[in-house]
């Protein structure tokens, strides 16, 4: 299960879908969120590597999510 921001990520959903579940990134956000972090936004969450998950990471660490807002 990918964990990012604190937030458990369904693993049976694709990648732009399954951020959104993160308070604050809605999908204009996703897009360049997955675009900076080099991640194929088909790609189902339970196929993402340890190296993507850290890509995607450091990248929402950026905006303002969750108790930020």
């Amino acid at each position: 299960m990918a964990r990012i921001a604190g937030v458990d990520l369904p693993e049976n959903k694709r990648v732009d879908i399954g951020l959104t579940y993160i308070y604050g990134i809605g999908r204009s956000n996703v897009i360049s969120v997955i675009k900076d972090a080099g991640v194929d936004a088909a790609k189902k969450i339970l196929d993402l590597t340890e190296e993507e998950i850290n890509k995607l990471q450091k990248r929402v660490e950026q905006l303002k999510i969750e108790g930020d807002l």
